[in-house]
């Protein structure tokens, strides 16, 4: 068991021993670059800094740096992210806000970011994958297909009390 972790450490070892080694110059120049192309969080901007062998102190100068010229903007960031992960993978709130937690993301961005989700579209979205859930399961009983709805639409991150109306109006519906 233990030979496979070695193995592990060494391959993580090894990747990042050839990666490129930055000095803090080169470390600016190549964030503003990577922060201009999209939105970045602080945590994936120290990540990227700490993997090119750069100090926390080194890489806690650049973000500072990156946050007063407005390449880093992590309320803007969370809006991004929380319109993006809504619009291309039908992600409902819970889950965007769980994705932001991890990026440590604060608590003020990620409302601010869900905020920007139209609550019409979100509720247009939900409806949508509700009924094509519905309608995709063949041969069930009605508590299966209920459950194996509410299931899809929880992974989804949706409210369980915006599934189970959904639920509620899709049943009626269904001679």
């Amino acid at each position: 068991m233990a030979d496979w972790r070695a193995a592990v450490v060494y391959k993580l070892h090894a990747d990042m021993e050839k990666q490129e080694r930055w000095t803090p110059l080169q470390a600016w120049d190549k964030m503003t670059g990577w922060c201009a192309y999209t939105e970045r969080c602080h945590s994936d901007a120290r990540r990227h800094m700490l993997e090119r062998s750069l100090t926390m102190q080194e890489a806690d100068m650049i973000i500072s740096r990156l946050i007063e010229e407005n390449f880093l903007n992590e309320e803007r960031f969370a809006t991004a992210f929380a319109r993006g992960h809504f619009r291309m993978k039908s992600w409902g709130k819970k889950k965007i806000s769980y994705a932001l937690r991890i990026k440590q993301v604060s608590d003020y961005c990620i409302r601010k970011g869900l905020q920007a989700i139209d609550d019409d579209e979100y509720m247009a979205v939900l409806a949508k994958l509700a009924q094509n859930r519905w309608q995709s399961i063949g041969k069930a009983t009605p508590a299966q297909r209920w459950a194996k709805t509410r299931n899809y639409l929880l992974q989804k991150g949706f409210e369980s009390d915006l599934v189970q109306d959904q639920l509620k109006q899709l049943q009626n519906k269904t001679p």
